[in-house]
């Protein structure tokens, strides 16, 4: 259950990009809540990256901005320099990148920071990684980058699979938010949507994105929070 009701929608952004900023209030006009997922290390770092063919905006928000962009969400972890951790075979520099980055994070934040979202395409998360976050640091969740089309509930709160990647699955975010929304059920539903807000710049898709928040948004037996609310039942 979350917070007496058997259905929640949350949301996961990375990288701490400077189109946070327009994503996190299209989150807050609808009543939304979401969780940012940063590398502390790299604030504040102008780039740009190509994706799609596109070249797009890709700096970095300022540390000193963390708090009043992300104050109505959560700030999570995203290790310090955005590594593939199962490429490292130093313990102790994973831990580094990861605990690190999370107290940096709550320093900047105000509160202890709890989440994890792991960093890198492909497979960037493997048993040895999860367990060794799980027993060196103070995060208590980590979300994959591996989509399930399903709103089952997972045991595994260390290796969590999100319901699907907003930008390469933007069909699929509709036809699984109108299924959810229609969803009549006696066990927990859980629609977990991650991406990175640059991505809404490629094909300028918020609009069409800011659709679906209208669609999603505003329904009595949904519960809308953050990752940590969702998953570990703490509210700030």
């Amino acid at each position: 259950m979350f917070f007496g009701k058997n259905k929640a929608v949350t949301f996961s952004y990375d990288d701490g990009v400077t189109q946070d900023i327009r994503l996190a209030e299209l989150f807050s006009k609808y009543g939304l809540r979401a969780t940012f997922n940063i590398n502390s290390e790299l604030l504040g770092k102008e780039g740009s990256l190509v994706r799609d063919g596109v070249r797009i905006n890709h700096t970095k928000v300022r540390p000193e901005d963390v708090k009043s962009i992300y104050g109505a969400h959560e700030v999570a972890a995203h290790t310090l320099t955005h590594p593939l951790l199962p490429a490292i075979e130093d313990e102790r520099e994973i831990t580094r990148q990861v605990e690190e980055d999370r107290l940096r994070l709550s320093e900047l934040a105000g509160y202890e920071v709890r989440g994890f979202a792991y960093p890198g395409g492909g497979v960037n998360n493997n048993e040895r990684v999860a367990e060794i976050i799980k027993r060196t640091t103070g995060v208590r969740y980590c979300r994959t980058i591996t989509s399930t089309k399903s709103f089952e509930l997972q045991e595994n709160l260390y290796r969590f699979n999100p319901t699907v990647y907003h930008h390469r699955e933007f069909d699929d975010l509709f036809t699984l938010g109108e299924k959810f929304l229609s969803l009549k059920s006696d066990e927990p539903a859980l629609f977990y949507i991650w991406g990175h807000a640059y991505e809404f710049d490629i094909a300028d898709t918020w609009g069409r994105f800011e659709e679906f928040l209208q669609m999603i948004s505003g329904k009595s037996d949904i519960f809308y929070g953050t990752n940590s609310e969702v998953f570990l039942g703490e509210r700030r």
